[in-house]
This record gives structure tokens, C-alpha cells and sequence, in this order.
């Protein structure tokens, strides 16, 4: 059996190897002890998962590609996380389910790992357990849904909840349209079909050089997915080979291109938070300021929404990912590798567009520069984002009146009272929403607008928030604050009245007040009581260790690598 790291548990004569064999025998021919490579399929299907629901088909077509290859195929059900579905929030659980994964992959007798995901978190987390233990990995994305159509027009999943559940709050649409759109919305399988954080973060594990080039982005019900599965499994087998681990693949330059890449695709904030949380499982230093150093002046290339117009299979149909990274290939370091041992920029020579008005010519970009903005200044003195790309120019530079709600029970409370005292000039401020303050950093940085505005056409504001928002989600939404309130950041002092300054362009995020007027003020107290106190149990934990949007929001004591080592034999 060679090297094989399976072979401990496989090659021996003793009591031990014998029980790991006899065991594994139900199907398994012999010879599948005798040196053929033992790969996991780490699955995150579920139903409760269901932009997931489909992994099992795309894990037999893996299955059959490891096979052909020689391989032993092993079906790894993991910690699956469905955006839509738990409470309170997915991110709750990213460092959760990264550390089942982490530890599953090593306490099992594998040789390497190909890596389901599709839903929001799920990729984040298989690349963060999978980056932690350091065996050879391939990512298989679920890939987007099919466009659907509501009253003649295609529908983008996600962004038009947001839009559509504003209109009903305008009186604009009735509730029975707003519960007709549901089915038109989620048409097939697959995960959103913007640019939302599902299509980013499949779309960046390519860039990352973790899939096999071409195949993020293929639409969850299209062949051609389960063909890239297929030829995916033959690939792990040959990375093991290899020896072709995610330390060998992943390098500074590999996430330069993926904050490249960000931009011109007009991506998610929440890539912000999982590409350094990645970084911080392989000691790659990766910081804030480089989204902004790096990005911020990339054009917004592909005109999807939340930014754009169209949706994900249209952008697979004009020419998909490596389409869009030709037309920035000078931008790209072309040392990144990827799993298949070649240069990322290898694949970009034949990779022709097929739609100028998806896919813009770097001449005539959608916005000249579209990048991740980090802001500071007395509110955010750790760094604070903001998308652009998905904002109202004119509010980019802006100065109002705080507006202060204290936790999100306080927004929903207080947000359409007719005698709420704001205006299309106020900063609409949600603070505890951070790591530790809800927990899990919830998506309510979009904050919903005044039904009173609204119905005045109001249709953007500057909000101000220490937690996330979804990546179909749009505005002038200054996120991610660090440190957060719950943390003893800034906005846990902010009062109703004071008068808040964004300027995008000087990167600032200030409230108008002497700094020592600002340190000598006390949190305040309904912000405080509204703070996450958990007594037991993930949360708990989580609550205790987790560290600041800033460097990816990891728990403490999982950042770094810990390789593949296991304990001996307990029999």
C-alpha cells in the first residue's frame, strides 16, 4: 500500500487492521486494501439544505469518476447548513460545521477529499476544515437554480424577496401577488441565481485554484455539471498521487486573484469574512485592508444582480468565470496554481465572451471601480465595508442624523411607528448584530426602510450595522463594523441625534463628535441588555472564542492548521 496514509488503518496483519477491513467489506472488493486511494465525498446534502438537495446525484457522478480512476469512493454526509432555513442565523454554525468537517476528515482512514457545497456557508466551511487538516481537495460547486419569470420578467432569487417585500410594504403589491411570486422565484434546484453569496463563493473556490477550471457556475440541472463531477472524482485520485494538498495550491496570490475577482464579478461583502477566515486556517496573511488595496479600483465587470441586470445562467451562457478573468488577466498573479497542478491564468487563453452586455469589455466596465471599500474612522476603528457596486452613488458621500435601534427586536418594534422621528436624510443605525451580539453576525445590515419613507418613495438610505447582509441583498449598507458593540466597539455609544459622516471616496465612517467625548460616554444600557448571554452548549462556546468580522470571524483556537494526524488505536 505504498505511502497511502489509509494504510494505517488498512495494511497491517494485527487485531486492529483487521477490524478496520472486516468492517468496510460491504461491498468493497479485496484489492481495495491493496494501495488504491480511499476518497471521501464530503456531502452537504439535505433537505433542509435545499439549495443542496441535489449533492447526492452530483456525489455519484464523483463516485464514478473515482472508480474509473482507481479509487475507492466513500460517501462523508457532513454538517450541512441551510441559509434560508435555521435560526438565527447560518453563520452561527460556519466555524461549527468547519470544525466537524476538520475533524471527520482526520479521525477517518482517507487519502483525500472531494468537497459538496452549494449553499451560502457550506463552501466556506468545507474549504476552512478541509485548508485546517491539509489532505488533497477538490471543491464540486452545487451551482445556481435556473432563471425563473413573475408578471413576464425574470425573477433574481433573493434580491427580488427584497424588492418585492418593500413594495408590499409600500402598498404598491398585494400580498396574494407578493405569495404567487414564491414558486416563480425558486424554479430547479441549485442555490441562488444573483450574485449572492452562494454564487460568489463558488465562483471564488475557482479563482482559488479549488475546483477543476470551468466548472463553478454551471447551473445546478445542467449535464454538464455532472460530467465536471465525474471528471472531478478521476482528478482526486490523481491529486493524492500527487500529493497536491490546498497548502500547495492556496498561496497569497491565490486569494489576490480572489479579491480581484470579487470586484469585477460585483460579489458578496460575506467574502470578506470567509476568504480571511480561509487565509487564517493556512498562515497565509490575508488582512482587511488588502480588499481595499487590491480590489477597489478592479472594474465591475459582469452586470448581475443585486449590481446588474442579469443572472447566473446568463452569465455561464456568455462565457462563464474564466471569460471574465481574460479581461483582467494582467490583474491576476499568474503563479496561483490550481488543483490540477497548472496556473489559474493556463486556462484563460481559450476563454472567448459570448455576451458583451453580461460580460463588459474592460473598456466599458458597469462601474469603473467596483471593488470592497473598508472604511475607518471613530465609528469602525477596525475596519468597516461597504459594496459600492450595490449603493446609491449620491449616498456615497453622506452626513444625517443617527437614528439608533438596539438590538433587532428594537428595529421590528419601532421601524414603521408612524411618530418615529427620521427622515430620507437619517443614518439608520442596527448595533449587536456582531460575532458575539446575536450570536452569529446575522444578515439584518439592510435594514428594511420606514414604511412612512417608503410610501414617500424613498427607496435608499445610509444603515450602519455590525453585522452582514445578504449577498442578493443591495443599498447603501455600511457593514461588518469591527469592533463590533457587543465587543466594546464605537456603536455601542452612538445615540439617537448624533450626526454621522460617510465619505466613501476618503474611506471614512465617523460620528461628529471630540473623541473624548466619545470615550467618556457608557455603552448603552438597552444595547447592553440585549447582548447574547447563552449559558450552554455551541453557543456558548462560540460566544467565547469567536473573534472580530475584521480577521474572518473564526473561533480562536481553530485558526492555523493542525494537519492529519490521529491519536493510536483505542481497540
Amino acid at each position: 500500500m505504498g505511502t497511502r496514509r489509509s494504510a494505517q488503518w488498512y495494511a497491517a496483519d494485527d487485531r486492529n487492521s483487521y477490524i478496520h477491513r472486516a468492517w468496510m467489506r460491504r461491498g468493497l472488493p479485496d484489492d481495495a486494501f491493496d494501495g488504491r486511494a480511499h476518497i471521501a465525498i464530503a456531502n452537504t446534502a439535505s433537505d433542509l439544505t435545499p439549495c443542496n438537495a441535489h449533492l447526492n446525484e452530483v456525489a455519484r457522478s464523483v463516485a464514478d469518476g473515482i472508480h474509473r480512476a482507481g479509487g475507492v469512493a466513500l460517501n462523508l454526509p457532513v454538517v450541512s447548513l441551510g441559509e434560508t432555513q435555521v435560526r438565527p442565523t447560518a453563520m452561527l454554525w460556519r466555524n461549527m460545521a468547519a470544525m466537524a468537517i476538520e475533524e471527520m476528515l482526520r479521525a477517518n482512514p482517507i487519502d483525500g477529499v472531494v468537497l459538496l457545497g452549494g449553499c451560502d456557508k457550506t463552501i466556506p466551511a468545507l474549504l476552512m476544515g478541509a485548508a485546517s487538516v491539509g489532505l488533497p481537495a477538490v471543491v464540486v460547486p452545487g451551482g445556481p437554480m435556473l432563471t425563473g419569470t413573475f408578471r413576464g420578467r425574470p425573477v433574481a432569487c433573493g434580491t427580488d424577496v427584497w424588492k418585492l417585500s418593500e413594495e408590499v410594504r409600500a402598498g404598491t403589491l398585494s400580498a396574494e401577488e407578493f405569495r404567487r411570486s414564491e414558486s416563480s422565484m425558486i424554479r430547479s434546484k441549485g442555490h441562488c441565481n444573483t450574485m449572492g453569496t452562494a454564487s460568489t463563493m463558488g465562483l471564488l473556490a475557482e479563482v482559488l485554484g479549488m475546483t477543476r477550471p470551468g466548472v463553478a457556475g454551471t447551473p445546478a440541472p445542467d449535464s454538464r455539471l455532472l460530467a465536471a463531477a465525474h471528471a472531478t472524482g478521476v482528478l482526486a485520485v490523481e491529486m493524492v498521487d500527487a500529493g497536491r494538498t490546498p497548502a500547495t495550491v492556496l498561496s497569497r496570490g491565490s486569494f489576490r486573484n480572489a479579491i480581484v475577482a470579487l470586484a469585477a464579478l460585483g460579489g458578496s461583502t460575506n467574502a470578506v469574512v470567509h476568504l480571511l477566515a480561509i487565509a487564517g486556517r493556512l498562515g497565509i496573511d490575508l488582512t482587511l485592508d488588502d480588499f481595499d488595496r487590491i480590489g477597489s479600483a478592479v472594474p465591475l465587470l459582469v452586470d448581475l444582480q443585486p449590481a446588474g441586470r442579469f443572472l447566473m445562467d446568463d452569465l455561464y451562457r456568455a462565457g462563464g468565470l474564466l471569460a471574465v478573468l481574460a479581461e483582467l488577466r494582467d490583474l491576476l498573479d499568474p503563479a496561483a496554481l490550481t488543483v490540477t497542478g497548472r496556473p489559474l491564468v493556463d486556462y484563460l487563453d481559450d476563454a472567448p465572451v459570448h455576451d458583451r452586455e453580461v460580460i463588459r469589455p474592460r473598456a466599458q466596465p458597469l462601474q469603473p471601480h467596483a471593488g470592497i471599500a473598508v472604511l475607518r474612522g471613530n465609528l469602525a476603528p477596525d475596519g468597516a465595508v461597504i459594496k459600492p457596486a450595490a449603493a446609491s452613488p449620491a449616498l456615497l458621500q453622506h452626513r444625517g442624523p443617527a437614528v439608533v435601534f438596539d438590538s433587532v427586536e428594537d428595529l421590528h418594534a419601532r421601524l414603521d411607528d408612524p411618530d418615529l422621528d427620521v427622515t430620507a436624510d437619517s443614518v439608520l443605525i442596527l448595533r449587536g448584530c456582531g460575532p458575539k451580539g446575536y450570536p452569529g453576525m446575522p444578515e439584518v445590515a439592510n435594514l428594511p426602510l420606514p414604511a412612512k419613507l417608503l410610501a414617500q418613495g424613498v427607496r435608499d438610505m445610509v444603515r450602519i450595522c455590525d453585522g452582514r447582509m445578504s449577498g442578493t441583498a443591495y443599498g447603501t449598507v455600511v457593514l461588518h463594523v469591527a469592533p463590533e458593540a457587543a465587543a466594546g466597539g464605537p456603536l455601542a455609544k452612538v445615540r439617537t441625534g448624533d450626526v454621522i459622516v460617510l465619505d466613501v471616496a476618503n474611506r471614512r465612517l465617523d460620528v461628529d463628535l471630540p473623541d473624548g467625548e466619545l470615550a467618556a460616554r457608557e455603552p448603552a444600557p438597552e444595547a447592553v441588555r440585549a447582548f447574547a448571554a447563552p449559558r450552554r452548549g455551541w453557543e456558548r462556546l462560540y460566544v467565547a472564542t469567536v473573534g472580530q468580522a475584521d480577521t474572518g470571524a473564526d473561533l480562536d483556537f481553530l485558526v492555523g492548521a493542525s494537519g492529519d494526524e490521529v491519536a493510536r488505536e483505542s481497540h
